[in-house]
């Protein structure tokens, strides 16, 4: 929306991380290696649960979602960052800036529910094993799935709301690689602050309920694990929650950075480098972590290979 008095900007132009050339053309190579190899690897794991009787339970299913989450959120991020490497200068209309965050929004909030979803089920499979078929039944797991795509798009949907009520008429240089919510915020204009309040809010809840879904469901793991007799009985329940703790530490400690830490602390570009190991990096990484260390997941491979081959 724009006032009275100004003209609507209908493009925004994305500054990205760089503009010297040599820097441009290295940074290109490597996030374009960075972005087939998370493509590969993502839809490798989709293909490889869905195609695999083995691995149809609970776990694998929403490992499977994972996967398929973070190929999205990646494909939103990466293929605009790669343009602004070999362009002079890189636009983006006003529509596709906000389709782009409310995209990104949605697939970054459902992953944070689906973690927690993770978590709980790795909570039944330990500490209830004698009822887990009944507990993460297929209604119960499309019910959890539900929920958590539709928590990422309510949360999305606060972001876009936000910035659909300010008006844009001034500047239209995004300082970052992407339309991020931070950077439209400080070339906007509005009598009122419910844009800076609400998403904050809506942030902050999102991230204490699942992060409080994961401590628990950890806890109860850990007093449960600790009951084992059998060193090698406690080996195997850990390392099933290996992969999972990895990719929660990884992913939460970049949000955290970002949404938490005081803006004060930190600079725009230490800002960049962060939302890069997000929205790039881990979508890459995830993958690698669950199947590099899954002997089930590599065995099914190794047997789609064959039957291929």
């Amino acid at each position: 929306m724009s006032g009275n008095n100004c003209t609507a900007v209908t493009d925004f132009i994305i500054l990205g991380l760089t503009d010297d050339p040599v820097l441009c053309v290295i940074l290109f190579m490597i996030f374009l290696g960075v972005y087939v190899v998370t493509v590969v690897g993502n839809l490798s794991i989709i293909i490889v649960i869905r195609k695999s009787s083995q691995l149809q339970t609970p776990m694998y299913l929403f490992l499977s979602h994972l996967a398929f989450l973070d190929l999205g959120f990646s494909s939103f991020v990466t293929p605009l960052m790669l343009t602004s490497y070999v362009r002079e200068i890189t636009l983006i209309s006003f529509g596709g800036c906000l389709a782009q965050l409310c995209f990104m929004s949605t697939f970054g909030s459902t992953e944070c529910y689906l973690l927690a979803v993770m978590a709980y089920d790795r909570y039944v499979a330990i500490c209830s094993p004698l009822l887990y078929s009944t507990n993460m039944s297929a209604r119960v797991c499309t019910l959890l799935l539900i929920t958590s795509y539709l928590g990422g798009c309510i949360n999305s949907w606060t972001f876009i709301g936000c910035l659909l009520n300010r008006s844009f008429c001034g500047p239209n240089k995004i300082n970052h690689f992407f339309c991020d919510y931070s950077p439209l915020l400080k070339i906007s204009y509005s009598q009122d602050d419910l844009a800076e309040v609400l998403p904050a809010a809506s942030a902050a809840t999102l991230l204490m309920i699942t992060v409080l879904v994961i401590v628990i469901s950890y806890v109860y793991i850990l007093f449960s694990v600790l009951t084992i007799n059998s060193t090698k009985g406690r080996s195997k329940a850990f390392s099933t929650c290996t992969s999972h703790l990895t990719a929660v530490t990884l992913f939460y400690g970049s949000l955290t950075f970002i949404y938490a830490m005081p803006k004060s602390t930190y600079s725009t570009d230490q800002n960049k480098v962060v939302s890069i190991f997000y929205t790039v990096m881990i979508p890459m990484l995830n993958p690698l972590i669950y199947s590099l260390r899954n002997n089930e997941v590599k065995g099914a491979l190794r047997k789609l290979l064959r039957r291929k081959i």
